[in-house]
């Protein structure tokens, strides 16, 4: 898994249509001075905007190819909701249909809170929490949504074939209102059927966790030194009869009505391509597309990291494997971009030296690459967000994922910087750093560095860190099962903490000198032993990967260090506190443990990864828990943001051509939900 998330210390101290003809009268973006990146506020999320800087200074080709580009990257909306959990649809679309024609009283408590609950279904694309995977809890009454629901015309709900409204309240209402249906979206570890008990829809018909690993198993050929992703665009189904049959993602199959309309959108932008290799690019995924063949898909991934050259780029499909509990199964996903030339510098600097990185890297020299291939790295401006990296994204990606592709061609990997400076924007002066920082010493650090070296831990987690180390010959890399996910995400991390403390940094030129990286050092385990769980309920576990890395990491590191208190856990005027006491020796900490780290995966050892993650990442103290959740609740912050797109719109001159794309940043978090809703919802409610 290669996508990296934003931390809640990154996150806080980092310090009309699309689609539609307009005029050149249509609003223009904001003065860099006025910009107002805060949208919207709702229960724990914020709602951002992000800036595209240099956008008006692109070719009209270029800005048409982006244009192109990201009505693909919102074609493919509806995929990920379904895809979530089978009811999402049916409940988002009974919602809207309340919420845009509800004739009662809207200043109503209920209705207010039928108004939050609505906002994140359409913030975590479904019914589940985006993080904690919990499902909601509706803060409005099961009479006030049934009443609601019958006060409206029947044709506006999305109701089965032959269903009247008391049929579809009764199928619905339970999975809204009681909360042991479909209680979690992805469970992840623990001794119990993963896929019976998770409630995302990439398995169906009771299928069950053994025969799911059965089916794969049969086809995988340990042989073989090039295998597909199998099982990362279908969902698996058991029939009625017993037989167990993938239904493909592609033209033709599932999802079909939405996928042709994605591949519509990229027909429309090959003219717009800005050399041979793009075009080849976009030419495989649409072949794909229509194939389903995964095969296809790799032969995609191939071109695509060898693209380059071009100064626009875009991830459209199904990529990563986070929400499957088993790790094989992909959510779709899109981002548009074009490349940021001087930023980009750095992380030139970084491939350029990819093989000093790999040949100096505390793991054993068997897991190491004799050879480092096809790293490049970029900073990127994104345009467009769609899918699982919509309203909630990445910071940073690298793909390809197959381990064969990445040791026999090489990765690609972006820093997204105008998403972690609109982070560094919006939360300036929140007083968080003044809560739980230990000392001004500390503080000054993160001020002076902090910006940097978050940036550069990015850099170097997704450039160098998912790409390094290999498997060993005929290690399954589906073989670490649930535990994939973090203990990948947990490799890349250390690499990237490690390496922040190497010398080589300052004699590159990356850090100003050998103080810098102890803003991120400070920040990374104040993050994973303490600030991280403001995320989180009291009395709940760590679930995400990201959350589980960096706990892991903290708390291995915590309690290797404690003979010599390198790490000290201090109080202070009745507050518990990070403190720091040994960098050098926190250091050498990470390099022992990505060495372990990287053993688990090269030799594919199952149940050593299976023991570090459920002793060090899920389980959280409940007395500092609450003491955090405390503190934190003073600052009156929201542990979680996302973004709201600028809308691209074409300017037209009176011959119907097209002059020039434009942005609007006007366009708030509602009015853009329900247009998305309005504009590209291709597939029916149920989809089976």
């Amino acid at each position: 898994m290669k996508k990296i998330m934003a931390s809640v210390m990154a996150l806080i101290i980092l310090t009309a249509c699309t689609g539609s003809k307009t005029t050149a009268e249509q609003p223009q973006p904001e003065n860099k001075t006025n910009f107002n990146y805060m949208v919207d506020r709702f229960a724990d999320l914020e709602i951002l905007r992000y800036r595209v800087p240099g956008f008006e200074n692109l070719t009209l080709q270029q800005k048409q190819l982006l244009y192109h580009l990201s009505e693909a990257a919102l074609k493919g909306r509806d995929i990920l909701f379904d895809q979530n959990c089978k009811y999402n649809l049916a409940i988002r679309r009974t919602l809207e249909a309340i919420y845009t024609t509800y004739q009662g009283d809207r200043d109503n408590s209920e209705f207010k809170n039928l108004e939050t609950y609505l906002k994140r279904v359409w913030f975590s694309n479904g019914i589940h929490h985006h993080y904690a995977e919990d499902k909601f809890a509706p803060g409005f009454t099961v009479d006030f949504f049934m009443k609601a629901v019958r006060s409206l015309d029947p044709a506006t709900l999305p109701l089965r074939k032959g269903q009247n409204v008391d049929q579809f309240l009764d199928e619905i209402a339970p999975v809204i209102f009681n909360p042991s249906i479909l209680a979690k979206r992805t469970v992840q570890s623990g001794d119990q059927d993963l896929i019976l008990i998770s409630a995302n829809n990439y398995y169906d018909g009771g299928i069950t966790q053994k025969e799911v690993e059965d089916f794969y198993a049969k086809m995988k050929n340990p042989e073989d030194e090039t295998p597909i992703s199998y099982g990362l665009n279908s969902r698996l189904v058991k029939e009625p009869n017993g037989r167990i049959v993938e239904k493909v993602w592609k033209v033709g199959g599932l999802y079909t009505q939405a996928i042709e309309e994605i591949v519509d959108e990229l027909q429309k932008a090959l003219p717009f391509t800005e050399n041979n290799d793009q075009k080849a690019v976009i030419e495989k995924l649409i072949s794909y597309y229509k194939s389903g063949n995964l095969k296809e898909f790799d032969e995609y991934a191939i071109l695509w990291l060898n693209d380059t050259n071009s100064e626009v780029d875009f991830v459209n499909g199904f990529t990563e494997t986070y929400g499957d509990p088993l790790g094989m199964k992909a959510s779709w996903e899109s981002t548009v971009n074009f490349i940021n030339h001087k930023a980009t510098e750095r992380t030139k600097v970084i491939s350029d030296n990819a093989q000093w990185f790999e040949d100096n890297s505390p793991t054993d020299k068997r897991f190491k690459k004799k050879e480092v291939k096809g790293v490049s790295a970029k900073v990127i401006t994104v345009t467009m967000l769609g899918g699982d990296c919509y309203p909630s994204t990445p910071i940073g990606i690298n793909l390809p994922n197959a381990d064969w592709i990445r040791h026999l061609h090489g990765s690609k990997s972006v820093t997204i910087e105008n998403i972690t400076e609109a982070y560094d924007k919006a939360s300036q002066g929140n007083g968080f750093s003044e809560e739980f920082v230990w000392s001004e010493t500390e503080m000054e650090l993160i001020k002076k560095y902090g910006f940097l070296t978050d940036n550069l831990h990015t850099d170097l987690h997704e450039c160098l860190g998912h790409g390094s180390g290999v498997l060993l010959p005929g290690v399954n890399p589906d073989g670490l099962k649930a535990y994939s996910s973090t203990l990948e995400e947990a490799r890349a991390d250390l690499f990237g903490l490690y390496y922040l403390g190497d010398a080589k940094l300052v004699e590159l030129g990356l850090l100003p000198d050998a103080e810098a990286y102890k803003a991120e050092y400070y920040k990374y385990m104040m993050n994973g032993l303490m600030t991280q769980l403001v995320r989180i309920d009291l009395g709940k576990d760590v679930e995400e990967a990201h959350m589980r890395n960096r706990q892991l990491i903290a708390k291995w590191v915590f309690e290797k260090g404690m003979p010599d208190k390198v790490i000290e856990f201090r109080q202070k005027e009745g507050k518990t506190y990070v403190v720091i006491n040994d960098y050098a020796k926190l250091r050498n900490l990470f390099g022992q443990l990505l060495a372990e780290i990287q053993r688990i995966k090269s030799e594919g050892d199952y149940e050593s990864g299976k023991k570090l993650v459920e002793n060090y990442a899920v389980k959280i103290d409940p007395k500092l828990h609450a003491e955090v959740l405390k503190r934190y609740s003073k600052l009156n912050l929201a542990p979680y943001k996302g973004f709201v797109n600028p809308v691209m719109k074409q300017v037209t001159n009176e011959a119907g051509e097209v002059t020039d794309v434009v942005l609007d940043y006007t366009e708030g978090y509602a009015e853009q939900m329900l247009r998305y809703s309005k504009e590209y919802s291709y597939l029916p409610t149920y989809n089976n």
